[in-house]
C-alpha cells in the first residue's frame, strides 16, 4: 500500500513541476533593479521603450554600442479599454503603435508625480480620424486612458529619458504592442476585428526583434510602413508634441 502511495505521490509532484514551468515560461520574469554602478554607466545612453499590453509590462532598452539592450522590465500598474487602439476622446482606451517622447514631452512636476506625453494622436491615428489627448506614461500608480506607473518606477523611467535627451537624443521612440507580436499569437487574434492593424504593428515588432534597433515608421496611404530614417514621411508621423504645461488636464478623464 506505501508503494502505491509513493507512486502517486511521485506524479502529483512532477504534475506540479510540468505546470509550474508552463507557466513560468509563458510570462517572462520581471528583470530586477539595475545596480547603481551599471545605472551610472548607462544613465546618458540612447533609450527605447516597448509596451506589451497583454502582459502589463514596460520594457526598457539602452543602446551600448551598436544595439539596444534590454535592462529592465517594468509591471504597468493600470491601463485601460484592453487590447486595440484608441479610437476616440472618451473612449478610455489607452493607445497602441509607434509614438515618440520630445523634450516637450516630459513633465518632472506632474500631480501623478512624474509624466511624459506619448504623442497620442499621431499621424496614422489623424489620418484615421481618432481622437484624444494627453495620453501620458505617469506615476500614481492609478489612471484611465493613459499608462500608470509606480512612482518609484517612473522615476528610473523618467531619469533615463531625460539624461538620454540631455546627452542629444532628440526623439525616444515608445512602441506600444498588444501582445508579443509571435506568429503564434497572431493565430490566437485572427479572428479579431483588429486583425490587419495589428499586422502592420507586426512588421516594426519582427523589425526589432530581428536587428535590435527601433524601426522607422512612415504613414503610406493610412497604412504604418517601415521606411528608412532618410524618407521624409518620418518628419511627420509622431507626435503632436503637446507642451508639458497641457498636462495639468490628464485629471480629466472625458479628454482620453
Amino acid at each position: 500500500m506505501s508503494k502505491y502511495l509513493f507512486l502517486l505521490s511521485v506524479l502529483l509532484l512532477s504534475s506540479v513541476s510540468f505546470y509550474s514551468t508552463a507557466e513560468s515560461q509563458a510570462v517572462p520574469t520581471t528583470k530586477q533593479a539595475i545596480a547603481p554602478s551599471e545605472k551610472q554607466r548607462l544613465l546618458g545612453l540612447p533609450v527605447y521603450i516597448r509596451i506589451i499590453k497583454e502582459e502589463h509590462k514596460l520594457e526598457l532598452f539602452v543602446k551600448t554600442k551598436n544595439s539596444y539592450q534590454h535592462i529592465r522590465t517594468y509591471l504597468i500598474c493600470s491601463y485601460s479599454g484592453g487590447l486595440g487602439p484608441k479610437k476616440r476622446q472618451g473612449d478610455y482606451k489607452s493607445p497602441e503603435g509607434f509614438y515618440q517622447i520630445t523634450a516637450n514631452s516630459l513633465n518632472p512636476n506632474s500631480k501623478y508625480y512624474r509624466a511624459f506625453n506619448i504623442g497620442y494622436p499621431n499621424q496614422y491615428d489623424r489620418a484615421h480620424g481618432f481622437t484624444g489627448n494627453y495620453l501620458m506614461i505617469h506615476g500614481a500608480c492609478v489612471s484611465v486612458g493613459c499608462y500608470a506607473m509606480t512612482d518609484e518606477q517612473i522615476a528610473e523611467i523618467y531619469q533615463f529619458v531625460e539624461a538620454a535627451m540631455k546627452n542629444g537624443q532628440q526623439h525616444v521612440n515608445i512602441n506600444i504592442f498588444p501582445f508579443r507580436m509571435t506568429n503564434e499569437n497572431m493565430r490566437r487574434h485572427q479572428g479579431s476585428e483588429n486583425q490587419d492593424f495589428w499586422q502592420q504593428l507586426k512588421v516594426g515588432y519582427d523589425y526589432f526583434e530581428d536587428t535590435h534597433q527601433p524601426p522607422n515608421i512612415s504613414v503610406v496611404d493610412g497604412r504604418y510602413a517601415l521606411t528608412g530614417p532618410a524618407l521624409p514621411q518620418t518628419q511627420h508621423m509622431y507626435a503632436n508634441n503637446v507642451p508639458r504645461n497641457t498636462e495639468e488636464y490628464i485629471g480629466k478623464f472625458s479628454y482620453r
